[in-house]
């Protein structure tokens, strides 16, 4: 296939090119460099270095001829879209109709939009968190990626456009950034190869569903090439959530990291942050059923992978 992946230079987005050229597929990636490096984009990818809003994102269309748009550009940062609505929006909303304009004018054959499950669903007590949940977004990122998904599904159902979107749990490991809920793997990892203390906000029994990048790639490839239902039906028919099931505290977070790197560090609590979600994890279900993916790497075998591949790159 030709594939786009926007946000390729990013976290998830240059895993994900890589999947995509190992099987041989044609990789185009579009990032603005906001956040991504382009020393994480993969040898072999044709690069194009555009904000996803540009008008001149139409010729890339035209050059490339896509069969498939996997979308991972995006603003991820819930203080800076309280801070900032109208740049979230400009990056998440009018960027994302930019993108799917340019799939309705060129026949791109397959759309892939990378949501969160945590942000759209907002703070519910029915866990784990199923996709026909009602929506409690409770911050603009949280309310643009919903309207994402929204827009999706107008796509497809009076544009024709195959349309999916995966609702991702916290997702880490290689080339994360520190930055969004995830990051903070990343940061105890620094922290315990600094010789430094982790800081948790609160008391450290918040909850999250921790997802290894490499099952994320997985779930995004076999979404790349399977048949999609033919009746668009409602949004949350083409939406999966893509996750573990199982909640993991910041405290348990930071005690296996201690195991894995041998250290005796002690957390260091701060006040908790405002308007932070105190339990998070997602009900998959749907997409084992529907695909037959389910998560292969565990909290333990991820953090591990994850400390070495910092280890390397940040030495002590």
């Amino acid at each position: 296939m030709k594939v786009l992946v926007t946000g390729g230079a990013g976290f998830i987005g240059s895993n994900l090119v890589e999947a995509y050229l190992r099987l041989g597929h044609e990789v185009t990636v579009i990032d603005n460099l906001s956040r991504g490096k382009r020393e994480n984009i993969p040898a072999g990818a044709d690069f194009v270095e555009m904000d996803i809003g540009d008008r001149a994102l139409e010729g890339v269309f035209s050059r490339g001829r896509f069969d498939l748009v996997n979308h991972h550009a995006a603003q991820i940062d819930v203080r800076i879209s309280v801070d900032d609505p109208m740049f979230d929006a400009r990056n998440n909303i009018l960027g994302l109709v930019n993108l799917l304009e340019n799939c309705r004018k060129h026949d791109v054959g397959r759309f892939i939009f990378a949501s969160s499950g945590g942000v759209v669903y907002g703070d519910t007590d029915r866990l784990p968190a199923v996709e026909t949940l009602p929506k409690r977004p409770l911050s603009p990122y949280g309310v643009s990626k919903y309207s994402g998904e929204l827009f999706l599904f107008y796509y497809r159902l009076l544009q024709g456009l195959k349309c999916i979107t995966l609702r991702y749990s916290n997702v880490y490991g290689p080339r994360q950034d520190p930055h969004g809920e995830a990051g903070v793997v990343a940061i105890f990892s620094r922290n315990n190869l600094k010789g430094e203390p982790p800081t948790i906000f609160g008391d450290g029994e918040q909850q999250r569903d921790y997802v290894f990048v490499g099952d994320v790639v997985r779930a995004n490839l076999l979404f790349s090439e399977v048949d999609l239902p033919g009746d668009p039906g409602v949004p949350d028919d083409q939406a999966f959530n893509i996750g573990t099931g199982v909640p993991t505290t910041v405290n348990e977070l930071a005690a296996h990291f201690n195991e894995i790197s041998g250290s005796r560090h002690k957390p260091r609590y701060s006040p908790p942050r405002k308007g932070e979600l105190l339990r998070s994890y997602l009900d998959c279900r749907k997409v084992k059923d529907y695909i037959g993916w389910k998560p292969e790497v565990t909290i333990r075998q991820g953090l591990e992978i994850t400390f070495n591949w910092f280890k390397e790159r940040w030495p002590s």
